[in-house]
């Protein structure tokens, strides 16, 4: 099954990618991954603290993949996968990428101000070594648009 990874945080652009995505898949009939990177918290002293502030940044991203998740559910009937990892963006991505051969496409939503987003940025300048095509979806799309597109 085609299988579009859609990374999720809490911005607009990242809804238009998961979107498209989502439609994508239930007109072609496959699956959507969704995402969630949770960064490594800074070194601080006490490591109960620390623990603290990692437990809610999980808990955070936990939360926002599941509300996706049942918006894509109700909409759509799509029933996504749902990841959550902790690490650096980028890297934590090709990973994912590297352990699910069922995945067709990276999809990410690109800014609508001057810059379009440190991952779009990355990975755009990388798309030669991907190992998988890399699909960016304006965030200036309006919803109609989008989902003529998909």
């Amino acid at each position: 099954m085609r299988t579009y990874l859609v990374v999720i945080d809490e911005t607009a652009e990242a809804r238009m990618a998961l979107r498209f995505a989502a439609r994508r898949a239930a007109k072609t009939g496959g699956g959507v991954d969704i995402l969630a990177v949770v960064p490594r918290q800074e070194f601080v002293q006490w490591g109960g603290v620390q623990a603290a502030m990692e437990e809610e940044a999980r808990l955070r991203a936990e939360a926002l993949v599941a509300q996706a998740a049942g918006e894509l559910v109700e909409e759509l009937g799509l029933h996504p996968t749902l990841i959550v990892r902790e690490g650096e963006p980028a890297p934590t991505i090709l990973a994912v990428i590297g352990e699910r051969p069922d995945i067709a496409a990276l999809v990410l939503g690109a800014g609508a101000g001057a810059s379009p987003g440190p991952l779009v940025t990355h990975f755009s300048t990388r798309v030669s070594s991907m190992p998988c095509p890399l699909m960016l979806i304006p965030g200036t799309l309006a919803d109609e648009a989008l989902d003529r597109l998909s």
